[in-house]
């Protein structure tokens, strides 16, 4: 999942941003040991923080289905987590760095989230977007002071990038299996004889086929044991009404 939310900022900067430049684009914490080894122009995604938003929890169900629009499983709605990542810019001059900035500020500013079609990978599948928020203030209980403290190094402009993230839980359960066939009736008439009919229920008397005027056999009418056992079961069956 993380990874394929990284292909698709990637794949963001390097459409709205780079635009074919030779600047890089890169995951890597910003340390001061790191920092020292640069000597391109760079920009550097650094994811810091992973959280998931109880907010956004919800019950029920999701329910999957196929072309037809049937159902065919169903699952429970997916946790959403925020991914926070913090975006630096590495050029040998303090105002390319602010371009740079600008540029990653105006790009993620554009629209509110990411849509399926454009996400990498897997994550695309699910069918939910990716929620996006730039440059926001941070919570109060993570100051990006602190983040620059624990990398080490100095204190630089910086954007902070918050993607909301749907997650699946893989817990599919298939529901019921769609009815195909007609259910079938069976019955017991006189001295044991029995009969099946698919697809219908005995016919009541007087109505057409009570009398087996409509049956399979070339005289047009049923064999002898189903009209027996036809006209027992609606006997019994008539009796029961009243």
């Amino acid at each position: 999942m993380i990874h394929d939310v990284d292909e698709t900022l990637r794949a963001i900067v390097r459409r709205e941003v780079i635009n074919g430049s030779d600047i890089e684009v890169l995951f890597e914490a910003p340390t001061k040991d790191w920092a020292s080894r640069r000597n391109t122009p760079t920009i550097d995604i650094y994811l810091y923080d992973i959280r998931e938003d109880l907010k956004r929890r919800q019950s029920g169900d999701v329910y999957a289905r196929d072309e037809m629009g049937r159902k065919t499983g169903k699952t429970i709605f997916p946790r959403f987590f925020k991914l926070s990542y913090l975006i630096t810019c590495w050029t040998q001059r303090p105002e390319d760095e602010h371009r740079l900035l600008s540029a990653m500020l105006a790009c993620f500013l554009k629209q509110d989230r990411i849509p399926g079609d454009q996400i990498v990978g897997s994550l695309g599948d699910t069918g939910w977007p990716i929620d996006i928020t730039i440059a926001l203030p941070p919570p109060e209980d993570r100051a990006l002071s602190d983040v620059w403290s624990a990398l080490g190094g100095e204190l630089k402009p910086s954007l902070d990038l918050v993607c909301l993230v749907p997650v699946d839980t893989d817990r599919l359960s298939p529901v019921a299996t769609l009815v195909s066939t007609p259910p079938t009736f069976e019955w017991e008439g006189i001295e044991g004889q029995s009969d099946t009919v698919k697809g219908r229920v005995p016919p009541e008397p007087g109505e057409d086929g009570a009398d087996g005027a409509d049956g399979d056999g070339a005289s047009g009418r049923e064999p002898a044991a189903t009209a027996a056992g036809a006209r027992a079961f609606t006997q019994t069956w008539s009796s029961k009404k009243r």
